[in-house]
Parts: C-alpha cells; structure tokens; sequence
C-alpha cells in the first residue's frame, strides 16, 4: 500500500479511476471466493471498496471524486474508429458489481463523475488541472499509465503493482526514473511505444528504452520528427514507415483538461457518512471486514459516546452475593456476562458479570467463590422469575452446564434478536451492535474482554470490561425488544428462537456415538478408491496428471484431447463439477467420468478423515448447531457439518452407518416430515387441485404428473414422474424455468412449456407466486407461517442480475423460512414432551427436517407415540403434516 503520509497542510484531492481500479479488482481476486450467499459475484466491489478504505486511511484527503467511463463514444473513438477495437467482452460477473460500487460511493458520500463523450481520465486531469491552480495538491488513483502525463509538482498518480492492495508512488522522480523520461513526455513515449489495450499499435521493434532514449537525445517528439531522417539502422526505418500511428497516437492519448463538470475542486469535500445505510449495504453485501476496517479508519455522521457505559462495579465480601442479588435484581433485566472456553458440548466458565439495569454491576470469578455465594449465584440463574439477557447464550450455556448450573429466565439474546431484525447479517458481533444500536463504542473491550493476563495484572480492568459487557447487553436487549415489536418478530423470540436455546445446548451436551472402527475402514476403503480412480485417470490418457489441480486438468481436456470448451474463466476454462459432467454427456470420454468419480471419493474421504478425531473420551462427537446463519431461519451445524454428509449414494450411507446407538440405549429413532415444503406451498396457495392431490393418499408426485399430462396414474412412468417431482420441489425453491432446464437436462423452451402445462392445472400456485413476489416488492420482505421476515430491498434495485436474485429469494423464503419454523416448533414441543413424561430418551441431532433421538430401553413405542404426535402437531396446515420414523442401531439403519 502507499506510504501514510501526515495529514496535509492544504487541501488534498484524491481521484481515483473507478473502471479501471474496479475492473483490476476483479481479476484480482477469485470470483468463486467472492460472492453473496445467495449468488451475486462481489469480488471486484470487495477490492475496490478495500482499496479505497485504505487509501482514505493512509492519505487523508480532505477532498474526493471517482470518475468513470461511460458506454457512448468518445472523441476519441471518432478519431480513430479501431480505438480499443479487439477488448473481450466484459465479464457478466464484472458489469453486475458496477452499480453495487456506485451504491458503496453513495453511501459513503463520495462524489462519482462520469460525462458523455469523455473517459474517466479526461474528468481526472481537468479536476487535477483546475485543484492545482485552486491551491490544491491532486492524488490519482488510476490502473492507466496515461495518468503519468499528469505527474507533476502539485499531483502525484497511486499505481496499481499487484491487484489494487498494492500501490507505488509515482512523482516525477519516480516516473522519469521508471521511463527515462519526466511525466511532461511520457505521452510521447507512450506515442512511439503504443498501447495494446488501446488498440494503439506503436513502432514495431521500438521498445520503451529506445523511445526515451531518442526523447532525451531530441528533447521532445516535435524534434524527433523534424529530425526523423537522422535515425539510423531498422529501427529509423520503422520509425519513417509508421510516423503517421506515432502522430495519430499522439492526439489521441493526450488527456483533455477542460470537460465541462458540474464540480469544481473545491466543492468537491469529503462527506460524514451514515452508519445506518453502511450497516444495510455492508450487511447485503456480507462484508463484515470491511465495515469494521471502516468504522476503525473513518468518521460517520454519528457522535461517538464520551462517556461509554455508566457502571458502579460493586466488590462483595465472601457470602453477601445472595443479598446482592435481592437488592439489585429484582426489578428490571439484568445482563450477563460470561468469559471462558466452550464447544464440542462443554466448557470451562472463567468469569461471569452481572449488570442490574440501575447500573450496580458486580464480576465473579468462579474458581474463588465460597460454597454460599457459588449456591447464590446457581440458584438465581436458574429461577425463571429474574429476567436475563445474555449475547450468544449458547456456548455460556454449556460451559454453565459443566458447572452444574441450569440457565432460566433468559428474555433475550441480544444476537438472537438481531438475527431476527437483521437476517441478512453473517455476524452478530456484540462491539458492532452496540456501535449500530446505541450509538457507542465498546471502548477497548473485544471478544476475549474480562480475560486476565498470565501474571494476574490488570484485574481491575478486566473486571470493569466484562461487567461493562454485561450493562451493554442489558441495554441492548432493550432496544432490540422495541426494534423486534415494530418488526412484528417478539413471539418468533420468546416463544421459538429463546427457548430453543436451551434444546440445542442440550442436544450438543449429549453428542452422538460413533463407531471409530467402521470410520478407520471406511477412510481406508475410500483411500484405495481415490488411488484406483486416479490410476485410471492417467490409464485414460496415457500419462499422469494431477487429477487436483484446475490448470493441469484444463491442459489434459483441452489442449491434449480437444474437448469441447467449458465456460471462459481468467484461468482458462472452467472445469467444475457441472461443466465436466455436461462435457462427459456430449463426449463420453472415459477420462472424465474418472475425475468426477475421483472427485466425489475423495470428498467423502476427507469427510470421513475429519470425523476421526472429533470423538471425545466417550466416542461420541458433538456438533455445534447455528441459528444465525441461514437467513431462511433454517439451523446448520458445524464442526462436524452434519448437514454435509450425503445420503444419496452408497458411500454417503456407509458414513451414516457409522453414528450408533450409545451405551445405555437400544436404538436410534429418526422421525422426518414427509413433503414439508409441498404441503407448505400447498397451504399458502391454496390451491385446490393441489391439496386435493395431498387428499388422495397417493403417490403425491404421480398424482400431479397425472394432472398435468392428462393420463391415468397408471401410466405415469419413472420419467414422467421425475420431471413433475423436480417441477413440485423446484418451484418450492424459487426454480426458473432455466434451472429446470438445467436439472432435467432438456431445453429452456421445453422447460417453459412444462411449467405453463404444469400451471394450467395449478393454477392456484402460479397466483401465490406472482403474488408473493408483488407482496414483497410493496413491503420489502417476505413472511413465513410465523412471521419470520427476510428483508429484500433488491426487489426494486436497478442491478437486474441482483433484482432477479431477489425475487428467487421472495419466492423460496416463505417456503423454506415456514418449514424451518415448524421444524423448530416440533423440536421444542418434542423436547417438552419428554421432560413432561419423564422419559430418559433424549434428542441427538436436528439435520434439515430430521430428528434424531436415542431410545432408552423400553420407551420404544412411548417414544414413536410421542414423536409423532408432537409433530404431526407442530402446525396446523391444509394439507396436514406427515412424519415418517425408522429405529434402528445406526443413523442409518434408522432410515425410513
């Protein structure tokens, strides 16, 4: 990065060349690492939005403008009609993040320049022009070295080196030390050398030495050419033939310093931002990084708080903690606060802070507390009748529970509660809510705060941090209570999402059983695949070839045996899974089917290879469930990632087969909904023919394949049957008539066709849908059967790619977002059950619509009465819920 320079004595300019920092940024960085979770690219606005962080940080500018290309002709292109003839076609990744980069200028309150006829450099050294003589130093942000011309005294150019996280500094002594020449010629060398992504052809053989070599000898071009018939030998020779490209490059590489602009230097001052829509863009764009680099770097419009959180840290005598609590928590909510270590079902609590909503705050710390004060402090954590408010309760949670400490009375969780809010949010880091909330800073305190250090030094100050942790997540509850009752979401708190809590801990506290034996077979068995696969990969061309790496794999496909070519990358040719298996059906060349089957083994490999070692002493591995993740609301698990291991071929299976029932217990027992999502989309349309197809007892999909093809059941082959399935479970998901294409492999036009045929029976469903999208353009969000809300303020965004990933999202979140809720209800209400009727069977696992529980020996039968009956009752839909059950020894012998 450039060199940070001391704030400047006079006003500073900063111009920076929007297309071309951005169209650097994106090849910069991977567009397959870089994406929303719902699709939309967002590498280059990712770099862009970096570089620009830093380059305010380290500059200090006091005045700023982003110039920009735009789409017409310029003078230029009439001057010459070949002028950048030849560029490839923008990449659609790219053109999609151009306006997502004019939203994170706008919000940021930087002016964005852009004038028909005239390219971003002619806007720049017009500003650069007239900032000088307003007395203003001028900084150029630019990947185009025509910006050196510029370079002098009063304007230096930040040159892009490595991506844009990387720039040089280039003064005139850097560029006559970089060229041979001072900037005031560089476009004259420019002239003599060319510029291929110009279309500028130059004087053959005649590189940047040569053309600065005759510069000095001549001292500007004008001499040069008076004097042509001087230059001796081939290159003189080249020179006289294509004189005239030199002139014509000449002209047109001369930047015009006098566009007519709205803006004049001085108007141009860097603007306060506002917090509130960098947190709604930040959020949909997933940039977490970047918005705390900018809240550490930048000012907003909000004033920070001078005097933080109000405290009075309270120091107990041993034994007063019980008369503490009487005096200070009876009235109103109190925060808690905990530090330690928790995951893989248990943990250590290290600290614990409690701060009354009158202020009075007291820290504990867990290893000095006398018996009296210890069973203070468990039995007031337990008593449902002192409200609490905790961040992120889960892992406390747990590492209470190794204490011998139950959690009650929790009214909020203040990460829980800014899911609900904010679901399009990755993270909910307490410092970032608090700073979005309440206009404060967490001054100092991150996540490790109330940590003592090694030598017990600073105890006062952890003290006072984690008790200042606990006042903060006191008041946020606050807040966040009043933010959810405007958003109609207080009932999706207390009811489902705080009591779930408890159900989670409680599933991951137990962990399930694996068997370490069959997992050490089946990582062997996989482990002679990949190698047999990949022997027969090389067998397949005759050499060997690392079947791992993108780039030798493309060189085998392409060049080697000239397949037909995949979808253009930076690096080539894609050569992912989808590519490859259209390739292998259009070619069946052998090699192909054995790097995708290699593919598929050794994933499984390295997911059985992870398990190992994750069993604990008891061989039982214990996942970590998240609520905050999905957006939908539905949870995901990870460490291990339950969710991953698939159950569609043999191999898959084998992995499930090695989750087992524990000692103590006789069986597994899983118990999932059967159709959830279609039932969910029967009963929010209400469509007749659809629910009537439920009614039937049939088989649901031939069914409906019998409506939309007009044939008897009977009839309804494998085929036909398929194709109405992937349409029934396609369109719950939000599927365009494309991806049906693409999933039943038959022609856009074909897959239209059936979707029409397909409404011509439902019509009900085509109404929903239609509906539900035009509901949540005029709202902006969409609800579930709970009112879980996803918030979708790209259904009326310019940028069509992500308008249209917005209306996809609008049509699957209600689907998806209920079943989550009634998965969730039936988790709760299972969980409920079982306490109530003192069975010792317990849930193991939530996977998707699946529950796992361990049946205690003789409860079988209780146990499925109860199962069924608690789900089947979950919700109350039109076309009614069915679950399916299987027990056996394995989480596969289980299935059903």
């Amino acid at each position: 990065m450039a060199t940070t320079v001391p704030t400047p004595d006079k006003p500073r300019l900063l111009l920076l060349d929007g297309h071309s920092l951005a169209y650097r940024a994106f090849f910069a960085l991977p567009v397959e690492n870089f994406s929303t979770t719902d699709g939309q690219p967002t590498n280059a606005v990712y770099g862009f939005t970096s570089m620009l962080i830093n380059v305010l940080r380290d500059e200090q500018p006091t005045h700023i403008a982003v110039a920009f290309d735009r789409s017409e002709p310029t003078f230029r292109h009439e001057a010459y009609v070949e002028y950048k003839a030849g560029r490839q076609k923008t990449p659609d990744e790219f053109r999609s993040q151009v306006s997502l980069i004019f939203e994170v200028l706008d919000a940021l309150r930087i002016p964005r320049l852009s004038v028909a006829g005239f390219e971003a450099d002619d806007i720049i050294a017009t500003l650069s022009v007239r900032a000088t003589a307003a007395g203003m130093d001028t900084l150029v942000v630019s990947g185009d070295r025509d910006a050196f011309q510029l370079v002098d005294g009063n304007v230096t150019v930040l040159y892009p080196v490595r991506g844009v996280s990387e720039l040089k500094r280039m003064d005139p002594a850097a560029v006559e030390e970089k060229y041979g020449v001072p900037p005031e010629r560089y476009r004259e060398l420019a002239a003599l050398v060319g510029e291929s992504s110009d279309n500028l052809p130059g004087v053959p053989g005649v590189g940047p030495k040569t053309a600065a070599k005759w510069l000095v000898k001549y001292g500007d071009l004008d001499t040069l050419v008076a004097k042509v018939d001087e230059i001796k030998g081939k290159a003189g020779e080249s020179l006289r033939e294509h004189l005239g490209d030199v002139l014509r490059n000449q002209q047109i590489n001369k930047l015009d310093c006098d566009v007519e602009l709205d803006a004049a230097p001085p108007e141009l001052k860097i603007g306060q931002w506002d917090r509130d829509e960098i947190h709604t863009l930040f959020d949909s764009l997933q940039f977490r990084v970047l918005r705390e680099r900018l809240y550490a770097s930048l000012s907003a419009v909000e004033p920070e708080a001078e005097e933080g959180f109000e405290i009075r840290l309270d120091e107990l005598e041993p034994g007063a903690l019980a008369a503490w609590l009487a005096e200070n928590t009876a009235d109103g909510r109190t925060g808690v606060a905990l530090t330690g270590t928790w995951g893989r079902g248990t943990g250590e609590v290290t600290g614990i802070a409690l701060a009354a909503a009158s202020g009075a705050a007291v820290r504990l710390d867990p290893v000095e507390l006398i018996a009296d004060d210890e069973r203070a402090l468990a039995a007031w954590l337990a008593d449902p009748s002192r409200p609490k408010a905790m961040h992120e309760a889960k892992g406390p949670m747990l590492a209470l529970y190794a204490r011998g400490m139950e959690l009650e009375g929790l009214t909020s969780d203040t990460a829980l509660a800014a899911y609900l809010a904010l679901p399009g949010q990755r993270t909910f880091d307490l410092g970032d809510l608090v700073l979005r909330y309440l206009h404060r800073e967490l001054r100092g305190e991150t996540e490790d705060s109330g940590q003592l250090t090694l030598d017990g030094s600073g105890e006062e100050e952890a003290a006072r941090d984690l008790a200042v942790r606990a006042r903060a997540v006191g008041e946020l509850a606050d807040v966040l209570d009043r933010d959810l009752e405007r958003r109609g979401a207080t009932r999706l708190l207390r009811e489902v999402e705080l009591p779930l809590v408890r159900v989670l801990a409680g599933m991951e506290r137990a962990g399930i059983a694996v068997d370490a034996d069959h997992l050490a077979g089946l990582s062997a068995s996989l482990g002679g695949q990949v190698k047999q696969e990949e022997q027969d990969a090389h067998a397949a061309v005759d050499h060997e070839f690392n079947l791992g790496s993108p780039k030798q794999v493309q060189q085998v496909l392409f060049d080697e045996l000239g397949l037909p070519k995949t979808k253009r990358t930076k690096t080539g040719y894609t050569t992912d899974s989808e590519a490859l298996t259209g390739l292998l059906a259009k070619s069946e060349h052998p090699v192909l089917a054995h790097i995708l089957r290699w593919r598929e083994v050794a994933k499984l490999k390295s997911i059985v290879d992870s398990l190992i070692p994750m069993a604990d002493d008891a061989g039982r591995i214990h996942t970590t469930f998240n609520q905050m993740i999905a957006a939908t609301g539905r949870l995901s698990s990870t460490d291990p990632n339950l969710q991953n291991i698939p159950i569609r071929t043999a191999e898959g299976r084998q992995i499930r087969e090695a989750f087992v029932v524990g000692d103590g217990y006789e069986s597994l027992l899983t118990a999932d909904y059967s159709q959830i999502e279609l039932r969910i989309m029967a009963h929010l349309s209400g469509d007749d023919a659809l629910l009537e197809a439920f009614g039937s007892g049939a088989d649901f999909h031939t069914i409906t394949a019998s409506r939309v093809f007009g044939l008897p059941p009977e009839q309804i082959d494998s085929e036909l049957r398929a194709r109405i399935k992937a349409m029934n479970y396609g369109l719950a998901y939000g599927l365009s008539a494309y991806g049906l294409s693409q999933q039943l492999r038959i022609p856009p036009d074909e897959a239209r066709g059936l979707m029409e045929e397909y409404f011509q029976q439902f019509g009900g469903v085509r109404d929903y849908l239609e509906g539900v999208v035009a509901q949540a353009r005029r709202d902006g969000y969409t609800e579930t059967i709970l009112g879980r809300r996803r918030y979708l303020p790209d259904l009326t965004s310019d940028n069509r790619q992500r308008r249209e990933m917005a209306e996809r999202m609008a049509l699957n979140a209600p689907i998806q977002g209920s079943a989550a809720d009634i998965v969730k209800v039936a988790s709760l209400n299972v969980d409920r059950a079982l306490r109530a009727g003192g069975l010792r069977s317990r849930m193991l696992l939530q996977v998707h619509d699946e529950l796992v529980l361990e049946v205690a020996p003789g409860e079988a039968d209780a146990l499925r009465d109860l199962v069924r009956e608690q789900m089947s009752n979950a919700y109350a839909l039109k076309a009614p819920l069915e679950v399916s059950m299987g027990t056996g020894g394995t989480w596969q012998a289980a299935a059903h």
